[in-house]
Parts: C-alpha cells; sequence; structure tokens
C-alpha cells in the first residue's frame, strides 16, 4: 500500500509540476506548427530533465541540512506546505490571469534552456517534500517526475500544433490545485507522525 501511495503522490506532484512546461509547451507548439517529431522529443526532453534534476537537487540540499540540523526535521512538513502553498498559489492566480498568449518564434537552444529553467525552479522546493527518502526512493520519484513531464509536454507540443494555447490556463490552475493538495496531505501527514 505504501508503494502504490508513493506512486501515485509522485505521479500526481509530477502532473502538477508539470504544468507550467505543459503551458509552454502548448505555446511553442503553436509557434512552430511544423517542428517534427525528434525535435519534438527533445523539446520535451529538456523540459523533463530540468523537471527531474530540480527535485533531486532539492532533496540533497534539504538531505544534508537535515542530517546535520535534526531540529530541523520538525519543520520540513511547514516548509513543505509553505512552498507548495506559495507555488501552487501562483500558479493558480497566474492560470486565472492568464489570456492568450501570443505565438512564439521558432524554439532555439537558448530559449529552450531558459524556458527549461524557468517552468522547472519550483521543482527544486519539491525536495523538502521528498526529504525523508532514502536516495534510490528520491532519486526514483525525480526520475517519475520527469518522465510525467516529458510525456505531458509531448502532448502540450501536439496540441499546441493543433489547437493553440486555449487549454493554457487550464492547465496551470489545475496544476496549482494539485500542489497545493499534495501539500496540505504532506503537512497532515508530518503531524500525524
Amino acid at each position: 500500500m505504501d508503494a502504490f501511495l508513493f506512486v501515485l503522490n509522485t505521479l500526481l506532484l509530477g502532473v502538477g509540476l508539470a504544468m507550467d512546461a505543459f503551458s509552454v509547451s502548448l505555446a511553442n507548439g503553436l509557434g512552430e506548427p511544423d517542428m517534427k517529431l525528434p525535435r519534438m522529443c527533445a523539446v520535451a526532453g529538456v523540459y523533463g530533465l530540468f523537471q527531474a534534476v530540480m527535485p533531486l537537487t532539492g532533496w540533497v540540499l534539504v538531505h544534508f541540512a537535515a542530517e546535520r540540523f535534526s531540529a530541523f526535521q520538525k519543520a520540513v512538513p511547514y516548509i513543505a506546505l509553505a512552498l507548495l502553498l506559495f507555488v501552487g498559489g501562483k500558479m493558480l492566480i497566474e492560470g486565472i490571469r492568464r489570456k492568450e498568449e501570443a505565438a512564439v518564434a521558432v524554439l532555439g537552444f537558448g530559449t529552450l534552456l531558459i524556458q527549461g529553467v524557468a517552468t522547472s525552479i519550483d521543482a527544486l522546493s519539491v525536495g523538502f517534500t521528498i526529504a525523508d527518502y532514502k536516495f534510490p526512493t528520491a532519486l526514483a520519484a525525480a526520475l517519475m517526475i520527469g518522465t510525467v513531464t516529458f510525456i505531458l509536454c509531448l502532448i502540450g507540443l501536439f496540441v499546441g500544433k493543433r489547437f493553440g494555447t486555449r487549454l493554457a490556463g487550464k492547465a496551470t490552475i489545475l496544476g496549482g490545485v494539485i500542489l497545493i493538495a499534495i501539500g496540505i496531505e504532506i503537512f497532515i501527514k508530518g503531524l500525524l507522525g
């Protein structure tokens, strides 16, 4: 049962974190409607890579801090709740305010890297939510988040090529709601012990 909850929570976390990258993928698909499948896989791969690396980086930072300061362990659920409420709330507000985005120019490598960092920086906070995992479990979580992001971004590119960015705001709202729900669940689990 614990394995099932781990996979379910990680997949939902991946979906929540991937919504910004999904929205950007919609815009990229709209801006480059002739994008071929290998390029689409490369673009989605960059987003997936960043989404996998950021939580693992956060885990390393938090894990070493928690090892050094045992009192810090008790604060992790509060920090995770605060970060996920902040990130999720920000995504909700952006999704509600977002107007249909203008088409983007052909996506260059530098722009892609900037988009990868910008859409995954919030995933760094996930390191707080997985701080009590052993490294193999944290790595598995990061890889699942990256894979979910890759798949959703690939879908976003296809949908963007086909329909444009009409779904971008709704995707960001959904991502925000998921992150807030996961933050509350982690907080309650941390309080109950």
